[in-house]
């Protein structure tokens, strides 16, 4: 294949090494879930999908992936970690049904002599044992030479006589490790030179990790040096800083080199949010590609530059990833930043009332009060003193939550005149409230959107008096693109700045519907 065009391997171990993440163990059924994921949705090449031998259940998960990848023939795509120890390995994945070993052997002498006890001739031959057991019960082998970066800085000839003899065995892949973190790109440049110039026909792959914040930078390096797969995790999970993230790979290799990936990107967003949830471990606000900001502009001469030509945007357009731009609405905006978030919502405003808003914006934003484009309505209601309709007021509400029983909510609403109230337990009083709202509206036919995610934000400080800020994001599709609703409510008790922040969410969504009929 033409160098100019070639693919670029990518080797997902989210199933494996993302779960020596701290606190981080996936269920058979999440485990399942999340192959599909990766492989059907993302296209991701290669899934490393396990380890052999820690658990009961972790036979259970990889048993159940094996069997899947079997039906849509991607059986030789999930590949299992495996041990030097005398094929015990090869016989547990041979037994779960798999067809690809990765070998963990140790690429450095200080591993080997430290961790081992043993001379490099006594570990070479122990790992050829172990591949020719592999080929012999019908599995394909890959080697991870693990701390390869330190061999290579610290015993390169241990590292050298390592690759004599795995070249003379039938192994698929070398994988190479900077295990710890440590390498710079610069560094990487040379051994990458060194070990594909000596063994130039020998599939490779890079395993990044991130203790210094290098991983993509290498992960680059890596590419560039005509390194053939790049491991990666969903938002870099892995055990310390992580591993190299799925979505910053994709987009560097696509971006800044004359290689592909054969990844939609479409779909990393997606799965960032999906892995999110079934791990419990949030992105950072920032995370390149799929933080919950990247694609928000906060300064004025930002939206105002994107205004008149594009001027703030890279080839890290939102669109490109089903995601959108936003600007946010803050005492850094301008007449720009309201502009953009009015045309969103289809508001035509006079030029009085625009100034009236922002000042009124910028006034909240000092007192870093977050307002987000479905609080406009409201604000321009107040800045026009014509109070926005609510259609639907919860106008009473009982939760009671205690250590022995099971939280209950009563809850009364008023619909144009009609009273309507309901009864009903939940798994937290807010839970309880939701579900008894859901009674109520469910006797005027209205549907209530499903919840996405719920934040609170108290203030710092630890006065038990303070305003807190709780802000509800609602699976709810809006005709101009946004592929969400977020409402928030403000008062000191949490519970009440919720049901604020619910309230409002259903008379937006009422008004919605009557403007799209």
């Amino acid at each position: 294949m033409n160098n100019k065009t070639k693919h670029i391997e990518i080797l997902d171990t989210t199933l494996r090494d993302g779960e020596q993440t701290p606190g981080v163990a996936f269920a058979p059924a999440e485990k399942l879930a999340i192959a599909k994921m990766l492989y059907s949705n993302l296209r991701i090449d290669r899934l490393e999908i396990g380890s052999a031998r820690v658990s009961d259940g972790e036979a259970v998960s990889v048993r159940h992936i094996i069997e899947w990848a079997k039906s849509v023939g991607a059986l030789d795509k999930m590949e299992i970690l495996g041990f030097v120890d005398g094929g015990k390995s090869v016989d547990w994945i041979a037994g779960v049904g798999g067809k690809v070993i990765n070998l963990l052997a140790k690429g450095s002498l200080r591993h080997c002599e430290i961790q081992l006890k043993k001379t490099p001739e006594e570990h070479y031959n122990d790992v050829r044992e172990n591949i020719l057991l592999a080929v012999e019960k019908g599995l394909k082998v890959n080697v991870y030479l693990e701390d390869w970066t330190g061999g290579m800085k610290h015993s390169v000839e241990y590292v050298e006589k390592f690759m004599d003899m795995l070249v003379e065995l039938p192994v698929e892949r070398v994988m190479l490790p900077d295990t710890l973190g440590i390498a710079k790109p610069d560094d990487l440049q040379n051994y990458f030179s060194w070990i594909k110039n000596k063994y130039p026909d020998v599939k490779m792959d890079f395993h990044g990790h991130n203790d210094y914040g290098l991983v993509t930078a290498n992960s680059l390096v890596a590419v560039q040096c005509g390194i053939d797969g790049i491991h990666t995790t969903v938002n870099g999970l892995g055990e310390r800083t992580g591993n190299q993230p799925l979505s910053q790979l994709a987009v560097v290799v696509k971006d800044m080199t004359d290689k592909f990936v054969s990844i939609d990107e479409e779909e990393l967003f997606h799965a960032s949010v999906m892995i999110q949830n079934i791990s419990g471990k949030r992105c950072a606000w920032n995370n390149p590609v799929v933080g919950i900001d990247v694609f928000t502009q906060t300064c004025g001469v930002h939206a105002d530059g994107d205004k008149k030509g594009n001027l703030y945007a890279n080839k890290l357009l939102p669109e490109r990833f089903a995601r959108k731009r936003n600007y946010a609405l803050g005492k850094l905006s301008g007449k720009a930043s309201l502009d953009k978030n009015l045309e969103e919502l289809a508001l035509d405003l006079a030029p009085e009332v625009k100034t009236k808003l922002l000042q009124e914006i910028i006034r909240l934003g000092d007192k870093k009060k977050n307002v987000s484009p479905s609080d406009l309505p409201f604000l321009i209601a107040d800045a026009l003193k014509t109070p926005l309709e609510s259609r639907i007021k919860v106008v009473d509400y009982h939760i009671i939550s205690n250590a022995k029983s099971v939280p209950i909510a009563t809850v009364k609403i008023d619909f144009e005149g009609t009273i309507v109230d309901h009864c009903s337990e939940g798994d937290g009083g807010y839970d309880a409230f939701v579900k008894a709202l859901r009674r109520c509206l469910k006797e005027i036919n209205i549907n209530m959107p499903k919840l996405l995610d719920y934040e609170v934000r108290i203030p710092p400080g630890g006065k038990t008096d303070a305003l807190v800020e709780t802000t509800i994001t609602w699976d709810y599709p809006l005709p101009n693109g946004i592929s969400n609703l977020t409402t928030t409510g403000v008062d000191s008790d949490q519970m009440v700045a919720a049901i604020i922040a619910t309230e409002k969410m259903l008379n937006l969504v009422m008004q919605k519907n009557e403007k799209k009929s």
